[in-house]
Formats: C-alpha cells, sequence, structure tokens
C-alpha cells in the first residue's frame, strides 16, 4: 500500500489508475497534509454487487406483454387537468 501526498496524486493521476488497474498495486492511499483521506482501489475491489441474487426466485408469466400497447397509449396520453 503506497500512501501519496494529493498534489503527487493530481499530477500522476494516470500512472496512479494504470498501476491498480494492472496490478501492480492492490490500492493507493491519497494523504492530506499526511493524513489518509482516499484510496484508489481497482473498481472489482471497490464494490461487491450481487448481480442475480434472485434468479430462480420469479417466475415470468407467459402474457407478460399481453397489454404493451394499452400500457404505452396511456403513457403517451396528455396529463389529464
Amino acid at each position: 500500500m503506497d500512501v501519496i501526498n494529493m498534489l503527487e496524486a493530481k499530477t500522476q493521476l494516470s500512472k496512479l489508475v494504470d498501476a491498480v488497474e494492472n496490478g501492480r498495486e492492490d490500492e493507493i492511499v491519497i494523504a492530506r497534509n499526511g493524513r489518509p483521506v482516499a484510496r484508489l482501489v481497482p473498481i472489482a475491489h471497490a464494490r461487491s454487487v450481487r448481480l442475480g441474487v434472485a434468479k430462480g426466485l420469479l417466475q415470468v408469466p407467459d402474457d407478460i406483454d399481453t397489454h404493451n400497447a394499452e400500457v404505452a397509449a396511456l403513457l403517451a396520453a396528455e396529463p389529464r387537468p
């Protein structure tokens, strides 16, 4: 874990992003006045979003598209006073 100051981070941002993106650094800590304030990490480590957690739990009815034209007409209609 490298700690760099804000000025260095501003002037070398593309190099720092490249370093974490390509795995040369796991994270880079950015400090202001010697106090750590932010971490630069690869996006895969920054979030742990779980996509598809409900997969297989929901059933879509075969007639789901039956009222599409009706709904589209309602959405396109002028608002009523």
